[in-house]
């Protein structure tokens, strides 16, 4: 167990309570579970209820703060996140699985969301528009939008969250934080930095323990919205309840996510990309490239070339140097993996490459790569792991076809030297984040970030200076001057 872990603790009102109504759960290390990395209570809905009061009181205060004195706060926080990147990242490795290279990346971006939201809000938001009578004006301001919920998953158990809560407390909201139960430790240690920071008694508020705590936050009439990272269930759920109050909601979701690769592709460039998006973070990213569909003769040595990457991938412990590839968060994650992976074999799909120097371990799976069809559940069904599908389509107009052919709409990547190909595909293509010659996976944090169709549906992006529109309410007012004295 590493010396940085803290002890576990809600943080309500501003007190760190250690004391959990529902008991107290173990949070464990994918790569060593038989090394428990500590303790921590579990809330109930009366933990959740005392949370939102918190947030309730906190609310007046924290929205008439000066919007330097609360972008002061945001950029000692983004010292801090610099300051403790080792410390954070060795908790995120030991509590998630990834490698500590992807670890300290996410600390190191944590640290500029909070700095450039920062900047952000020293920005005006307001406008100024003409009017036909004389001498009114006609002008908006925004407003925050109140009690935020924020629930944030495991896989990016830094990054999500700085996403989701520096643009909420820049905005003047208050917020309670209903973190993953798979990390929960590094969202004490986060939350014990932001409080340190300087963030005041009662905004922000962490609260642990089950999905069905979140729930009874999420239910809250007094949360006046929700933003939520994780399945697709569970964010219709949450959007069905708050939706119903008249509430507002942000969703990320799931992504089963196409990457095309034509004849007159980078061949290199292409099989990096592939490889990387499908197998990176042990393929536990919503953006991960789920399927790759090769167009023409390309693909029997694009298939090749692939097989040879996975097959040479280093899978271990992500503390250890030189390892690419970790376990996944947990054995009830595997087990979900493997059980998509035997379906996918019963169905008829070639298992091309199975990198055979993965570690056993209750939580390790092998990165496998897979030759089939499209209508393999492989090829429709999100799969949360290091496992991808090669496509074979004869033509441009079946790649875009069959790429579009989801539920989902997340990110796709097309590796192509045609510019008339890439026009195409940034019109085309049904996904929020399209990327050409580039992995489906990664994206800038001054860029708007979100998905189409059951990835986000309508909801507000995230990330970028786009990222206060979920928190705030835009009031336009008509000025009149009064009568001259």
């Amino acid at each position: 167990m590493p010396s940085i872990a803290p002890t576990g603790a809600h943080l309500i009102g501003g007190d760190w309570v250690t004391e959990g109504p529902a008991g107290t759960g173990v949070s464990l290390d994918p790569a060593r579970p038989d090394d428990p990395v500590g303790e921590y209570p579990l809330g109930d809905a009366g933990t959740a209820a005392d949370a939102v009061s918190a947030a309730v009181n906190a609310r007046s205060a924290w929205r008439s703060l000066s919007f330097g004195a609360r972008s002061r706060i945001l950029e000692q926080a983004a010292r801090l996140f610099d300051e403790r990147a080792d410390d954070l990242a060795l908790l995120c490795t030991v509590e998630e699985g990834k490698t500590l290279a992807e670890s300290r990346g996410e600390a190191t971006l944590a640290a500029e969301t909070f700095r450039y939201q920062a900047a952000i809000a020293k920005m005006s938001s307001e406008r100024i528009f003409p009017n036909n009578v004389p001498g009114e004006t006609i002008r908006t301001v925004r407003a925050p939008l109140g009690v935020v919920g924020v629930i944030t998953p495991w896989n990016f158990p830094i990054l999500i969250p700085a996403w989701k809560l520096a643009p909420a407390l820049a905005a003047g909201n208050t917020v309670v934080w209903k973190p993953a139960s798979d990390t929960p430790l590094l969202s004490v240690a986060i939350a014990h930095l932001l409080h340190d920071a300087g963030v005041p008694a009662g905004v922000l508020n962490l609260i642990l323990g089950p999905g069905s705590m979140g729930g009874a936050m999420v239910a809250d009439e007094r949360v006046d919205g929700v933003t939520f990272t994780g399945s697709v269930p569970v964010g219709q759920r949450i959007r069905d309840v708050v939706t119903a109050r008249n509430g507002r909601v942000q969703l990320e979701l799931g992504g089963h996510n196409p990457c095309i690769v034509f004849e007159d592709a980078d061949l290199d460039l292409a099989v990096a990309g592939a490889v990387g998006g499908a197998m990176g973070a042990t393929g536990q990213k919503c953006t991960a490239t789920r399927r790759v569909i090769a167009v023409g003769d390309i693909h029997d040595e694009l298939l090749d070339r692939m097989a040879s990457a996975v097959e040479a991938l280093r899978v271990g412990d992500g503390r250890e140097e030189g390892t690419e590839i970790g376990p996944l968060v947990s054995s009830g994650a595997r087990a979900e993996v493997a059980e998509a992976v035997d379906a996918a074999l019963g169905e008829g799909a070639e298992a091309v490459a199975v990198n055979a120097g993965t570690p056993d371990g209750p939580c390790y799976y092998a990165p496998t790569l897979f030759s089939g069809s499209p209508d393999l559940s492989i090829c429709r069904d999100e799969v949360f792991g290091p496992v991808s599908t090669v496509l074979r389509v004869d033509a441009d107009d079946e790649a875009f076809t069959l790429a579009n052919d989801t539920e989902f709409g997340l990110s796709a990547s097309v590796f192509t030297n045609d510019l008339w190909r890439i026009d195409r595909a940034v019109h085309e293509l049904e996904a929020g984040l399209i990327k050409v010659n580039a992995p489906t996976t990664g994206s800038e944090i001054h860029a708007p970030f979100g998905g189409e169709k059951n990835s986000s549906g309508h909801a507000a992006r995230e990330q970028g200076d786009t990222a206060v529109d979920f928190f705030t309410r835009t009031r336009t007012a008509y000025i009149r001057p009064g009568t001259s004295r």
